[in-house]
């Protein structure tokens, strides 16, 4: 393993969009852990793709828990003919357009029975996601395919399924899984109609636990001076961002065994923590 110092790392989490804008930007909070606490250094908001690709090209050492999917269902690939080698499957996803994956999922879907479209990494039971062939609500597939170049482009290493830079570790991470540890409450909406005081005081309870360490991952958040701004933030974007750096300090500490991941099938890719 390359340096192990725990407070010379930056460990980020990266809220991402698809579609990247001035009004929903690809939100990152960066800190360093010291002893079982990550505080917050900063917080950014990237309006578009380029931004985001200066960003992950930046020095390390630094490790990102990041809220996209990192591969699609084995089942999935396996019936559609899709090459069934991580690296040779992000390539074909390449040469296809938003349209062109659309067709493809909901192809496969519309010759499934009712309860049971879409198919299913093992990852999205234990961490309780949606499938990554979704392309709505939430489109994590479009997610998955604007996000994976970019951090091949920018040769970071994923942890356990591509070789890349030591000092630049990406790891998948899910912020829903955090937060439902906390609480079973809807905590944010982009639509400002449903952004509710009963979604702010769900993102109140849950920043509650995380400053004492009182939930399932047991790392304490300490926000510092951004403590209001991820509470007032209505849509989630910078707690999210947040929860993926709970999860990459959480992966930090279990460095020496994997960052925390199982065994795990390296087409599919694995949800850090679930």
């Amino acid at each position: 393993m390359t340096d192990s110092s725990t407070t010379s790392w930056l460990l980020h989490g990266v809220d991402f969009t698809s579609a990247p804008s001035k009004r929903k930007t690809i939100t990152i909070a960066s800190g360093r852990l010291t002893g079982d606490t990550w505080r917050i250094e900063s917080l950014h908001a990237l309006t578009d793709f380029a931004s985001f690709s200066t960003w992950l090209e930046q020095p390390g050492p630094w490790l990102g828990a990041f809220d996209f999917p990192f591969s699609l269902p084995r089942e999935l690939v396996e019936q559609l003919g899709w090459p069934t080698r991580w690296v040779e499957l992000m390539t074909h996803l390449d040469t296809l357009s938003r349209g062109e994956l659309r067709t493809a999922f909901k192809g496969f879907c519309d010759a499934r029975p009712v309860g049971n479209k879409f198919a299913h990494r093992a990852t999205d039971g234990p961490a309780g996601s949606s499938s990554s062939m979704k392309w709505v609500n939430p489109p994590v597939a479009y997610m998955l395919h604007a996000g994976v170049p970019l951090l091949r482009a920018a040769g970071v290493s994923l942890s356990g399924m591509h070789p890349g830079d030591p000092t630049r570790i990406a790891l998948e991470g899910y912020p829903g899984m955090v937060a439902r540890s906390i609480t079973a409450a809807s905590y944010k909406n982009d639509d400002r109609s449903k952004q509710t005081p009963q979604r702010r005081a769900a993102r109140a309870v849950i920043l509650d636990h995380l400053d004492t360490g009182n939930y399932r991952f047991a790392i304490r958040l300490d926000a510092g001076d951004h403590r209001d701004a991820l509470l007032d933030d209505a849509t989630g974007d910078l707690l999210d961002a947040a929860l993926c750096g709970l999860l990459a300090a959480w992966a930090w500490q279990r460095r020496d065994v994997r960052f925390g991941l199982p065994e795990f099938d390296v087409l599919e890719g694995w949800i850090v923590g679930a």
